[in-house]
């Protein structure tokens, strides 16, 4: 025990105090001071060059000698003895030591020892020492400067908050003279310093004990009463020798920029969250001026260049594009008031204006700087003369205060932003126009970005709506009504599409697809296989066989798009489509479908059943390599067939089978018209935004009677053909289509004797009576016509180029029993 307190005695501690450990962040730092390693038996095994600088003994003078010739005091073995068994508690040790220079010299030095460690079979000590400093005294003199003159305003108040002493700074900070503060309180010399607040916090230290730091506060003072400024105040309490609080000492700094700093950054940082929420130009326009009153301003006007607010073209000024107008044109986009209903503005949103502050013109909205206005004159000239409506309101409003900011972004002139101050008695500063400016720029961005949305976005949608028919028409066969519901309704239309086709033999084609995703890629993919389907019905290919070539189609398409494909997006790229192909023959009243992992149609009888028809389903578009299989069906009169995709069925109960069942009861249950129909099965089939496209097109059925259809069996004899063109002309005549006989006589002629000399019966003629006069010639031959341009000395090969002359359009179709010639003229 007493080789212990000896040992702490000798190191400077106090009685009763353990050894001190080192701690992180003292003072010493062992890795910059002389330092050496120590065995426990006291040898030294280890010198660096800081220990040699300090001592001035080299390494070999030290290393595997005792470490006590380097002690000036002399020996204290049961201090050693202490500091060794702390150490080898792992806590280490830190105390001051005398030792001797080489050249015979005693240095006090602060002095740390590690916890033990081994290196091989021996314990070890790290030593660490620091030459101790001088203590700095200061003179009374040098702390009576130190008072006068900091940067800090200080000052001591007695227990009443009377003012004792208080120093140069401070003094300057409230300019009223310390005369006539001392034996006064603050709140009585300076009110509008938050004088009453200020005395609360000190009574509460009074009371407390306890400090108050940094209180920030704004207020005028007499030094600079016309520009409002931020302080930083902290009070603490003065205390005798008796412990009794005697007083209250506080000091005062000026924060003014840094608080002008921070309030930029988090109204500049707010703005970012309630400033272009939307893509709309003037809803942008309109919460910038909503932001700034009344955090920054009393009344706003937003004025945006009538090319911003276009869609067409390019929609603003470049800044680089030569000189603008002297009078900008301009519409007022957004505006805000203090006053409810803005009574300030001359003109509404919306109305035309071209105001620039004078003498300025359009040149300050292509490179001008911010125009800061601090006093408005409205007597000035140049108001009174220019803008005499503006000026009239400057004065009934008290309008006094006026920065105009250019809106611009990315080299593009958008408009000009005005910030006024009426209510707030407090001009606008160099400081203001820095936050204008950012809060401008800020809003300038939103407002670019909104118009190159709504430029490209309004193109985007009119190419994508073109993709669609503009009018369907399913002549005297069908009436038809179609309603398309895009997943996203700004989005114009996705993947989803349908159409109806005109026929050779007065047959309509319907046909309704499905591409996997959204957006302007599924609608561009969706208008390639539109497109593709509206050649393959042209070419009269039934439905099987056009969604084979369909199928292929995708196949290509997707092999494009693999290898456009980095390797980030992989090597797939599968498009994912379904169809359903069908064609109605208001002949016949048949109708031949197939589909392409399509749903099936609905069809309502005119009776009111419903049924599904199902033809075989077969896979998807793009997957290749399967057949696809047709169904026909035969339609009474006034039955109603629907084709869909299944983003209509599908509902949020994603069960198909009941929305299937939905649709069917929603068409068998009313006997509204067609297009009344098929917009309310819609809307009731989905009341809310669904995540897939949705496209339904509905057609009712009619026939051709007896009196519009004519046909005739002829004989594979030439000498058969003029009694068949006769009968043809008569009964083109019957009809009441007189001016029509003759170009039908002769291509009833060319028709029927090509059939006779090239090809094999049986042969018939068949005449339509529909919006077209339809000619049809079939014959058992699979040969396909030739159009031929026949030499001036050839004796034949003009009769299809003179059908191709005569008739509105022509073609031939292929049927299980062989062709069909056919050829339409238009009824007038």
């Amino acid at each position: 025990m007493d080789s212990a307190r000896e040992a702490r005695d000798a190191a400077g501690e106090a009685p009763g105090a353990a050894p001190a450990p080192a701690r992180p962040g003292d003072v010493l730092d062992a890795s910059t001071d002389a330092a050496a390693v120590v065995r426990a038996d006291g040898v030294v095994v280890g010198w660096t060059r800081g220990a040699a600088a300090l001592l001035g003994r080299p390494a070999a003078e030290v290393v595997g000698r005792s470490a006590a010739q380097l002690v000036a005091a002399p020996g204290d073995p049961a201090r050693v003895a202490g500091v060794a068994a702390h150490c080898r508690a792992g806590m280490g040790w830190s105390g001051r030591l005398s030792v001797r220079h080489h050249d015979g010299r005693a240095l006090d030095v602060d002095l740390r020892v590690s916890a033990s460690f081994r290196i091989g079979e021996d314990e070890c000590f790290l030593i660490s020492a620091r030459r101790r400093s001088p203590h700095w005294t200061v003179g009374q003199s040098v702390l009576d400067g130190f008072l006068t003159r900091s940067p800090v305003g200080m000052a001591v108040m007695d227990r009443q908050l009377r003012y004792v002493w208080l120093n140069d700074t401070l003094e300057r900070f409230g300019g009223v003279p310390r005369e006539q503060r001392l034996g006064h309180r603050l709140s009585e010399l300076l009110p509008g310093l938050q004088g009453t607040t200020l005395e609360g916090l000190m009574r509460q230290v009074l009371e407390s004990g306890v400090p108050v730091t940094d209180h920030e506060y704004l207020g005028w003072s007499w030094a600079d009463p016309h520009r409002q400024h931020a302080y930083s105040t902290s009070f603490f309490p003065l205390v005798d020798s008796e412990g009794s609080v005697t007083g209250v000492c506080y000091m005062v700094q000026d924060v003014t920029e840094r608080w002008t700093a921070r309030r930029l950054l988090s109204l500049v940082n707010e703005a970012g969250t309630r400033v272009g929420t939307t893509l709309d130009v003037l809803r942008t326009a309109q919460e910038l001026a909503d932001f700034a009153v009344p955090r920054f301003a009393d009344f706003v006007v937003v004025d945006l260049l009538e090319p911003v607010l276009s869609t067409e073209g390019h929609g603003a000024w470049l800044t680089d594009a030569g000189p603008a107008p002297a009078r900008p044109a301009m519409r007022r986009a957004g505006m805000s008031s203090v006053r409810e209903g803005c009574p300030e503005a001359v003109a509404q949103v919306g109305d035309r204006v071209d105001f620039l502050p004078p003498p300025h013109d359009a040149h300050l909205l292509i490179g001008g700087e911010p125009i800061l206005i601090p006093v408005l004159d409205p007597s000035d000239e140049l108001w009174t003369t220019r803008q005499p409506a503006r000026a009239a309101t400057i004065r009934e409003f008290g309008l006094h205060s006026l920065i105009s900011v250019p809106m611009r972004a990315r080299h593009t002139a958008l408009g000009l932003t005005t910030f006024i101050r009426s209510v707030n008695p407090v001009s606008f500063g160099p400081d203001d126009v820095l936050l204008a400016r950012e809060l401008v720029a800020r809003a300038a961005l939103c407002v670019d970005n909104a118009r190159r949305y709504t430029r490209e976005h309004t193109a985007a949608v009119t190419l994508q709506r073109s993709l669609l028919p503009d009018a369907l028409s399913g002549g005297t066969a069908l009436e038809v009504a179609s309603s398309y519901l895009p997943a996203d309704p700004s989005d114009g239309v996705g993947g989803d599409w349908f159409d109806v086709i005109p026929l050779s033999g007065a047959r309509v084609g319907l046909v309704v697809g499905d591409v996997v995703g959204h957006g302007i890629a599924a609608a561009a993919t969706m208008g390639r296989l539109r497109t593709a389907v509206q050649t393959l019905a042209d070419m009269d290919m039934p439905p099987e066989e056009l969604l084979a070539h369909l199928d292929d189609l995708v196949l290509r398409l997707s092999a494009d798009r693999t290898d456009d494909a980095s390797p980030a997006q992989g090597t797939t790229a599968f498009l994912g489509a379904t169809c359903l192909y069908a064609v109605y023959d208001p002949v016949t009243r048949r109708c031949r479908m197939a589909r392409a992992g399509h749903p099936p149609p609905v069809v309502v009888t005119p009776d009111g059943r419903v049924s599904f028809p199902e033809p075989p389903a077969g896979p998807p578009l793009g997957l290749g390599g399967m057949a696809f299989e047709a169904t026909e069906i035969e339609l009474a009169e006034n039955s109603l067939i629907g084709l869909y995709t299944d983003g209509l069925v599908e509902g949020s109960d994603q069960d198909m089978e009941r929305g299937m069942d939905r649709l069917g009861a929603l068409l068998a249950g009313s006997d509204a018209d067609l297009a009344t129909l098929c917009t309310s099965a819609v809307r009731r089939l989905v009341p809310v935004p669904q995540p897939d496209d949705i496209a339904l097109l509905l057609a009712r059925t009619h026939a051709l009677g007896p009196d519009q259809v004519v046909s005739f069996d002829v004989p594979a004899d030439p000498a058969a053909v003029a009694d068949v063109r006769a009968r043809a002309t008569r009964q083109v005549e019957d009809w009441g289509l007189v001016d029509l006989a003759m170009t039908s006589e002769l291509i009833v002629s060319e028709l029927v004797t090509n059939a006779v000399r090239h090809a094999t019966g049986p042969i018939r003629l068949r005449l339509l009576r529909d919006t077209r006069l339809t000619c049809e010639v079939s014959d058992a031959s699979s040969t396909a016509p030739r159009l031929r341009h026949a030499r001036s000395l050839d004796e034949g090969g003009r009769g299809l180029f003179l059908v191709a002359q005569l008739a509105h359009r022509w073609g031939a179709r292929y049927t299980g029993e062989g062709k069909i010639i056919w050829a339409e003229q238009e009824i007038s």
